[in-house]
């Protein structure tokens, strides 16, 4: 016996019309005068503000028929520039803007203006070198974690040459790519070595936080960066990479809490680093590096450079001045660089533009 389906009569559902997609808005705007326009496209929203990092950087926008919010701002002085939107209180990245700082959290946009000439953070028409990120797994500390390097101009072609290396970390609220997107460190070495200021050198960037998210365990952030980088990343850096590996072919620097790791990690293990940097930093206290303080002839004998700055307006400046004075009170050669300005990348870029020349010579 056959069964027959019969097929059903009623014709099938017409698909659902769509709604149109808007357009997204343009943001940001930037005018050769250097004014700068924001928008966003929020219908429902009741307030909408831009935060920038410029002077006077704070202006509230207003919403036109369209539903999109705008302001125009400026004239903006060149440079690498932090802004966020604040919507109903809530701070956000710009979503017309694909820059993005690279953060734990992200909620930054950048607006990166070029100067008329180039600056030293600027793209010029030099040789270029090659950023190179990694993914690895951390055996000390059983996870995989990232790091950035960067190789200058020419690396591939020396095939015999060792290049020292900078190990050089970020703050709080960033992470390994940070310096690169938003510090620009790849393009300032590229002119440095260019103008022949500074020496060709590899530089590595690291995750800061080693210690796992959450609740603090019983090792500090410090102790597993400290672990990580001196059993896991600078073998595999020396494993791949044709690097110096004496005390005077390497350098550890940072920024806030990356200097305080660095300061810290540098000054007790001057065996491997003889050039210790911190910029606007997390300072160690005085039981962390007790034994570096404590022989000063032997610390003096290591060191090719202890070099520290911090801002006027920084609030780690008083930290800051309470370590130099206690540098100077135990004897151990350092060099001092107050400068204007706050804990902000527009420093620490000029910070690495001042002190890159000084590396390695």
């Amino acid at each position: 016996m056959m069964i027959g389906l019969a097929a059903s009569a009623q014709p099938p559902a017409a698909p659902a019309p769509r709604r149109p997609q808007m357009a997204a808005a343009q943001s940001p705007q930037v005018r050769a005068d250097r004014r700068v326009t924001f928008r966003l496209r929020a219908p429902k929203a009741g307030e909408v503000v831009v935060s920038g990092q410029w002077p006077n950087g704070r202006a509230t926008m207003a919403k036109d028929g369209n539903d999109v919010w705008s302001v125009t701002v400026g004239p903006i002085e060149p440079g690498v520039w932090e802004y966020s939107l604040q919507v109903d209180g809530v701070q956000m990245i710009d979503p017309g803007n694909p820059a993005i700082k690279p953060m734990r959290e992200p909620r930054t946009s950048i607006l990166h203006l070029p100067g008329q000439p180039p600056l030293l953070h600027d793209f010029q028409d030099v040789p270029h070198g090659v950023v190179h990120e990694h993914t690895y797994f951390s055996k000390s500390l059983n996870r995989v974690r990232e790091l950035v390097v960067y190789t200058p101009p020419g690396y591939e072609k020396q095939a015999d040459a060792r290049f020292p290396t900078l190990y050089l970390q970020h703050g709080m609220g960033d992470n390994q790519a940070t310096w690169v997107v938003h510090g620009k460190v790849h393009w300032i070495l590229d002119n440095l070595i260019a103008q022949g200021r500074a020496r060709p050198m590899v530089i590595v960037m690291m995750d800061g936080h080693a210690a796992p998210r959450g609740p603090r365990g019983s090792e500090s952030s410090t102790t597993a960066f400290e672990r990580d980088l001196l059993e896991d990343v600078m073998p595999f850096v020396e494993a791949n990479y044709r690097v110096k590996t004496d005390p005077a072919g390497r350098a550890i620097a940072g920024l806030s809490m990356g200097g305080g790791q660095s300061l810290t990690i540098g000054l007790n293990h001057l065996d491997r680093f003889a050039w210790v940097v911190g910029f606007s930093s997390a300072v160690p206290s005085r039981e962390a590096i007790a034994d570096t303080l404590n022989d000063a002839k032997a610390t003096n004998e290591k060191l090719k450079l202890l070099w520290i700055g911090c801002g006027n307006d920084d609030f780690l400046r008083r930290r800051n001045e309470e370590f130099i004075s206690l540098l100077k009170d135990k004897d151990i050669r350092h060099e001092w660089h107050l400068i204007d300005g706050n804990h902000s990348w527009p420093v620490w870029r000029i910070y690495l533009g001042d002190l890159a020349p000084k590396l390695f010579q």
